[in-house]
């Protein structure tokens, strides 16, 4: 079977095998090396092995849940868009979610998804309580903080390559209504931005578009954007009776590979000009639904046609705290040098996060999107050597380039990481195409 990260680069003949079962993978550990594959929505090589491809989206079960306190117990290849289908309506949220609701919970647990409120609750890892893993022997192991903990911190954030999640279970957040109320602000500058993020650290959910292409005095001009859970008391009345209830909406589809120049400077410009001047001009509050708030990507299937055939890389970098001013500076200026605008410019702030490969650090993450052509790697190299300045790193689950020295820098963890891998015989069995790239 073909297949491709949601970049789709590279772009690989797989052989895969379904994993229906626990004796379905039990039946072809031995013909390793393999890695387990949600729902494809990693942009790179994270979740692709040529030699066997495991197709967890099988695995779908929900398996308990306890409606006193929120506890869902589920299998990996759940998706998210399921969970709130099926739990939205009584009243429960995910804790942490990622821009899209097209992942399985065993991807989340992979790449510690982290969301809008990381600077408050963390990313997703930090809300996962116990996970059945089936190590490279075979054997199912039920780790948690207390049992296999070593197994348990290096499986979050560890990119499939300690074993094979079988099931998680995990709190969701109770809520009293579908809807967000949300503020969009204004900042005219990068220190604007930055300033209203502080100014708006009590808030759940923040998250600011950013203009990459703007230079001079607007440089880093940007939306940002926060929320919180509406109570059914702020819903407009034609919602107020059904406040659980989500908004259906007709989802529209990218027919067709954009051609390659379709997305350009002069493109890029224009569309941030636009976007940028059609943002309420006061912070106003407003009540929207939770899919036009988490998920507004989700709406268009397939948009990742509109970078052409050749694909797409999104390079995702965090810059620690107290270097993330200069840093975020640097790396505007060497975008807005060379013209390689991205439209989908996304800026987060992060709280504290300790774990052993999660991706986060206290500071602040930019994502951005580039379409695949001559001169973008030559740029993503200059800004990896800016991100290893500052002491940031990469995010492995956008990552289809980067480069084993880059890697180690920004994950100081790694040596222990191996050191589990090979304690429970995942070396050279589990392994993507990601993990030989960056020699892991």
């Amino acid at each position: 079977m073909m297949l491709s990260g949601w970049g789709n680069f590279p772009r690989l003949d797989c052989r895969v095998a379904a994993m229906r079962g626990v004796e379905d993978i039990r039946a072809v550990l031995d013909e390793a090396p393999l890695i387990a594959r949600g729902n494809g929505r990693s942009y790179g090589d994270a979740a692709l092995q040529p030699h066997l491809t495991l197709l967890s989206r099988h695995l779908d079960r929900f398996l308990a849940f306890d409606p006193a306190n929120g506890r869902l117990t589920c299998e990996a290849g759940v998706r998210l868009e399921t969970i709130l289908e099926v739990f939205v309506p009584r009243g429960w949220f995910p804790p942490v979610t990622p821009g899209t609701k097209f992942v399985t919970v065993g991807g989340m647990i992979a790449s510690d998804v982290h969301g809008k409120n990381h600077h408050v609750a963390g990313s997703f890892g930090r809300h996962v309580e116990s996970m059945r893993v089936m190590v490279a022997d075979g054997r199912i192991l039920e780790c948690s903080r207390q049992e296999h903990a070593d197994l348990f911190a290096a499986t979050i954030g560890g990119m499939g390559l300690t074993g094979i999640i079988l099931s998680a279970s995990f709190r969701l957040l109770p809520i009293q209504s579908a809807w967000i109320r949300q503020e969009t602000i204004r900042a005219t500058t990068l220190e604007e931005t930055l300033e209203a993020f502080e100014e708006s650290a009590d808030w759940t959910y923040t998250v600011s578009w950013i203009d990459c292409l703007q230079g001079g005095k607007c440089q880093g001009r940007s939306l940002l954007t926060r929320g919180e859970h509406a109570m059914p008391d702020e819903l407009p009345a034609e919602v107020a009776s059904q406040p659980l209830q989500p908004r259906r909406k007709r989802l529209k589809r990218v027919p067709m590979d954009f051609p390659s120049w379709a997305l350009n400077s002069w493109s890029v410009r224009a569309f941030n000009a636009l976007y940028y001047g059609a943002a309420p001009k006061t912070a106003a509050p407003r009540i929207v639904d939770y899919d036009s708030f988490f998920y507004p990507l989700d709406a268009i299937l397939e948009w990742n046609r509109i970078y052409g055939r050749h694909g797409f890389t999104q390079y995702q970098c965090v810059l620690p705290k107290q270097a993330g001013r200069e840093g975020l500076r640097r790396l505007l200026n060497t975008i807005q040098k060379t013209g390689s605008g991205s439209f989908l410019a996304v800026l987060k702030l992060f709280g504290k996060q300790d774990d052993l490969m999660s991706f986060p650090m206290e500071g602040y993450t930019l994502a951005l999107d580039f379409p695949l052509r001559g001169p973008t790697l030559g740029l993503l190299l200059e800004l990896d050597a800016i991100v290893a300045d500052h002491g940031g790193r990469l995010y492995l689950a956008k990552d289809a380039r980067s480069t084993p020295h880059m890697f180690r820098k920004g994950y100081p963890g790694v040596e222990r990481f191996q050191e589990i891998r090979a304690h429970y015989g995942a070396r050279g069995k589990m392994q993507s195409l990601q993990a030989e790239r960056l020699d892991l």
